[in-house]
């Protein structure tokens, strides 16, 4: 069979052609690519950046675009086709790769700022699906009841299968006060649910923090912004400014998707005295980086427990991997997302860019967490606890004629529950029923101390 093509095929391959040099040329950086599109000899190219592109597939690409505006049941200017092009041609690379039209370019500059409007959550893809990583704390979506892990399936009860990051972030976004139904399939549910969540101003706290119990405190991380380390630092100092005596204390990093990469290496520097933090390595001339911490442990060596999921994800488990090679943190929970790449933010045009995975990062002793993630020291998965009622049951004190404890007064008040001691007080009110993840954490904290206590009294004796 003879393919017979259009008179303007060769104009147009060159016209094309150039282009697509042109935005490889722009994407790459310091890359070599063509400079015409008459470079295009054969289909050899190996994607290390020096090769000339492909004549035929330019080819079949021209001839598919030729098809589409000649025939496509609607009109569709070639500007659209594209920059639908240009979305598939990144949409194909991995989940994160992404373009970013004007509105999406805007957004992402203020996700990083802590403000910004829409529902509040961290997405991706999962099996043509958008996937929720995790909400963001305090935003419409978490207090809906979304959870890290949902599969949304439906908007507004139309299907988003197949649909794009980008795409499905324009759907999510809108007028502040407007309303939007996920219909979402959720692990444990024998069908899917509808959750409606009324969009709203995210302002999102990048870090809260809170003394427990006293001798504990406890951090929050609900994401890495700009000002993270700066925050971290300033909480830790007011913790301990607040309680003299702190004992230990608890990073939360539990559903913090990431965010910039310098602010997870700022609260690693605050925590070691010295060593490699995080390392990447990709094809870019710069991508290649190393980062290492300065002297100085803001918390002093207090012990320190790390709390993880399946919702902490890129920044968050830098510091995770981090704090755990250097042997600074005991990890706790569960499994991590296994996001181990490195996104750069790439203008193109004035309004407009691109987010292309550059690298890939590496804890100190050389681990990828791609597609595998944090393996926490102790593995603690959410569970919910229910209290038994022991006051029924026959002690000492209710024997007849039992001895009285001859102890002098207030010596014993710690093992008198109501007492005024912290016996049958739970962590935070009552997290052992409410997050016992974080009850966990506290009682490995308290165990510590006492460890620690113990081993201090056996090596002052004479």
């Amino acid at each position: 069979m003879r393919l017979i093509l259009p008179s303007c095929f060769t104009f147009k391959i060159r016209l094309i052609g150039g282009l697509f040099a042109g935005l490889l040329f722009i994407a790459t950086g310091p890359l070599q690519a063509p400079s015409t599109a008459a470079e295009v000899p054969s289909n050899s190219a190996t994607g290390d950046g020096k090769d000339p592109l492909p004549l035929q597939d330019l080819r079949l690409f021209t001839l598919i675009f030729d098809h589409i505006r000649r025939s496509y049941v609607e009109p569709v200017s070639d500007q659209q086709l594209l920059e639908n092009a240009i979305k598939g041609m990144l949409q194909e690379l991995d989940p994160h790769s992404i373009y970013l039209d004007a509105d999406a370019f805007a957004a992402l500059q203020e996700n990083t700022k802590g403000e910004f409007s829409g529902v509040g959550l961290e997405i991706g893809s999962e099996d043509g699906y958008i996937k929720v990583i995790t909400p963001i704390d305090d935003s419409p979506a978490a207090r809906a009841g979304l959870r890290a892990g949902d599969l949304i399936i439906k908007l507004d009860n139309e299907s988003i299968r197949g649909f794009s990051l980008s795409e499905a972030a324009d759907r999510l976004r809108g007028p502040q006060g407007s309303a939007v139904t996920l219909t979402v399939i959720r692990s444990g549910e024998d069908k899917p649910i509808d959750i409606t969540v009324v969009r709203g101003t995210i302002k999102s706290r990048s870090v809260r923090s809170r003394l427990m119990e006293e001798d504990f405190g406890y951090l929050r991380i609900a994401q890495f912004q700009a000002d993270t380390g700066e925050d971290f630092v300033a909480a830790i100092k007011q913790l301990r400014t607040d309680n003299p005596g702190l004992k230990g204390l608890v990073m939360d990093l539990r559903n913090n998707p990431g965010g910039i990469l310098q602010a997870s290496i700022e609260v690693v520097d605050a925590l070691i005295d010295e060593g490699l933090v995080v390392y990447t390595e990709g094809r870019r001339a710069n991508s290649g980086q190393s980062f290492s911490a300065t002297p100085g442990d803001i918390a002093q060596g207090l012990p320190l427990v790390v709390l993880v999921n399946g919702g902490s994800a890129s920044a968050a488990e830098i510091v995770a991997g981090a704090l755990q090679d250097h042997q600074r943190a005991i990890i706790m929970g569960t499994a991590s997302f296994g996001k181990g790449s490195v996104q750069t933010i790439l203008p193109v045009g004035e309004d407009k860019g691109i987010k292309l995975t550059t690298a890939l990062y590496f804890t100190p002793k050389g681990r990828s967490i791609q597609a595998q993630g944090i393996i926490p020291d102790v593995e603690v998965k959410p569970a919910t606890i229910t209290e038994l009622d022991e006051s029924h049951r026959f002690k000492e004190v209710n024997l007849s004629g039992h001895l009285s404890n001859n102890a002098p007064s207030g010596d014993n008040d710690e093992a008198q529950p109501g007492a005024g001691g912290r016996e049958g007080a739970p962590a935070d009110g009552n997290n052992r029923v409410a997050d016992n993840q974080l009850f966990e954490a506290i009682n490995m904290l308290k165990g510590l101390s006492i460890y620690n206590r113990a081993n201090f009294n056996r090596g002052s004796r004479p």
